[in-house]
C-alpha cells in the first residue's frame, strides 16, 4: 500500500467544496488547489474567497497550499482529487462535461503508481464506466496496472459554520482493496468525525446520490402537504409544529428546491435507472412536485392580489433573496428563477433584492439586475423568497414599508408568524 506521508496532492476544482477541502489537506500535506479560472485563482492568492466558506484567517492557515491554473504544475503531484461541478442540462439529463474535461487534464499528466479520487455527485457506475477511460485514453496508461482511483462524495454544506468538512463523517472508497485503504487513510488524517470505507467506487457514488434524492423526496412531500393544507384554509408550519412533537417525525419544511445538490442529484438517479429499463415514479414524481413550487407559489400570489382588486399585468413585485439558501452567496440552481419566469408571465415588474449576492454574477448567470435598495412603499406585492439575516431583522414593520399599503406580502420561508404576513406556503 501506498504511503499517506509520500502523498502530494492537487485539488481540480476550487469552488465550495474544492477550496475547504485544499485547505485542510494543506495544513498537512504539500498541496496544489488548481482551477482553470485565472480570476479565481488571482483572489485565492491574495487571501480572499468570495463564496465565503474560507476566512482569510484559514487561508493563511493552510501553511502548504499553493495556487495555479498551470497544467505543467499539476505533474508535481501523485494524488489527484477531482471536485468539479456535476450539473444537469435544459433537458434535466446529467452534463458529464466538467468530469469529462477535468479527466482529460489529469490524462495529460498523471503518471505510474498516481492516484486520481472523484469527489464530484454522480450516478453509480460512472467513476469507472465514463472517467476512468478518458484517462486510459489520454495518458496511454491501464487503470489498476499503472494508476488506481477512489471515490469519496463531498458533503459540504454551503454556508454552514457548523458541519465543516473535518466534522462531516467521510465515506471513501477505492478500487483495489490496497487503494480503497489508502484512501481511507488519507481521508482519515483530516477527518476529525472519522470515515467510513464502502465496499466499493460504486457503492459510495450510490451512497451520495441517494443522501440528496432522500431529502428531495421528504421536502416534496412536504410541498404537496402545503398545497392541501392552504386549499384547506390550515396554517402548514402549525400542523408541523403539532406533528413534530412525536419523536420520530422528520422536521423537513416546504419551500423552494434549488441549489447544487437537491434539485439536481435525483436526475443522475434517474438517468441511469432509465439506462438499465427501469423508469422511477417516486423519485420522478417528487422531482415534479418540487419543480413545480415556483409556478404554485405566483399562482397563489396573483389570486390573492386579484382579490385586492390589484391590477396584475403590470403591477411591481420585490423579490427579497436570489441564493438557493439562507446566509450564502450561492445562486447556483436557485429556483427563485422560476418565480421570475412565471410573473413575466403575468406581465409582472419584478425587482430582486439580495445584499448576499455579487450583482456581476447575478447578472451573468440569469440576467438580473438587482436592486441596491428598493424603494419603500412602492410594490404591489412582496415574495419573502430567501431567509436571510438581514430580512429577519427587518422583521414584518421593515419588510412592509417596501409595499404599498394594498400590498400582498408572502413568506415562503416562514420567517414571520402567520399574523404577520398575508401568504405563507
Amino acid at each position: 500500500m501506498k504511503n499517506i506521508a509520500d502523498s502530494q496532492l492537487a485539488i481540480i476544482g476550487l469552488g465550495y467544496v474544492g477550496l475547504p477541502l485544499a485547505v485542510e489537506f494543506g495544513k498537512h500535506y504539500t498541496t496544489l488547489g488548481f482551477d482553470i479560472n485565472t480570476r479565481r485563482i488571482s483572489e485565492l492568492k491574495n487571501g480572499e474567497d468570495h463564496t465565503l466558506e474560507v476566512s482569510s484567517e484559514e487561508l493563511k492557515q493552510a501553511g502548504k497550499l499553493s495556487y495555479s491554473s498551470n497544467l505543467d504544475d499539476l505533474r508535481r503531484a501523485n494524488v489527484y482529487i477531482v471536485t468539479v461541478p456535476t450539473p444537469i442540462d435544459e433537458h434535466r439529463q446529467p452534463d458529464l462535461t466538467p468530469l469529462i474535461k477535468a479527466s482529460e487534464t489529469l490524462g495529460k499528466v498523471i503518471k505510474a503508481g498516481d492516484v486520481v479520487i472523484y469527489e464530484s455527485t454522480v450516478y453509480p457506475g460512472a467513476t469507472e464506466e465514463d472517467c476512468i477511460p478518458v484517462i486510459e485514453r489520454v495518458s496511454g496508461l491501464k487503470y489498476n496496472v499503472d494508476f488506481f482511483a477512489g471515490y469519496s462524495p463531498e458533503r459540504i454544506n454551503p454556508g454552514d459554520k457548523e458541519h465543516r468538512v473535518t466534522t462531516i463523517k467521510k465515506v471513501t472508497s477505492g478500487s483495489t482493496p490496497d487503494i480503497a485503504e489508502f484512501v481511507d487513510k488519507l481521508y482519515g488524517s483530516i477527518i476529525t468525525a472519522g470515515t467510513y470505507k464502502a465496499s466499493s467506487i460504486r457503492v459510495a457514488e450510490a451512497a451520495k446520490v441517494i443522501e440528496n434524492t432522500q431529502r428531495d423526496l421528504n421536502i416534496a412531500l412536504i410541498n404537496e402537504l402545503a398545497v392541501i393544507f392552504n386549499k384547506l384554509g390550515i396554517d402548514t408550519e402549525e400542523v408541523l409544529l403539532a406533528a413534530g412533537t412525536k419523536w420520530n417525525f422528520l422536521p423537513f419544511r416546504p419551500g423552494l428546491v434549488g441549489g447544487h445538490c437537491i434539485g439536481v442529484d435525483p436526475y443522475y438517479l434517474t438517468h441511469k435507472a432509465q439506462a438499465i429499463g427501469y423508469h422511477p415514479e417516486v423519485i420522478l414524481a417528487g422531482r415534479r412536485i418540487n419543480d413545480s413550487m415556483g409556478r404554485y407559489v405566483v399562482s397563489e400570489l396573483v389570486k390573492a392580489m386579484v382579490k385586492r382588486r390589484v391590477h396584475v399585468a403590470g403591477a411591481k413585485v420585490l423579490i427579497m433573496g436570489l441564493t438557493f439558501k439562507e446566509n450564502c452567496p450561492d445562486i447556483r440552481n436557485t429556483k427563485v428563477v422560476d418565480i421570475l419566469a412565471e410573473l413575466k408571465e403575468y406581465g409582472v415588474e419584478a425587482d430582486v433584492f439580495d445584499p448576499w449576492v455579487d450583482a456581476a454574477e447575478a447578472q451573468h448567470e440569469y440576467g438580473i439586475t438587482l436592486v441596491q435598495q428598493p424603494e419603500q412603499g412602492s410594490y404591489d406585492a412582496v415574495i419573502l423568497a430567501v431567509g436571510h439575516k438581514q430580512f429577519r431583522d427587518l422583521g414584518a414593520e421593515g419588510i412592509r414599508a417596501y409595499s404599498k399599503p394594498s400590498g400582498v406580502l408572502y413568506d415562503l420561508k416562514y420567517v414571520l408568524s402567520a399574523a404577520d404576513s398575508d401568504l405563507r406556503l
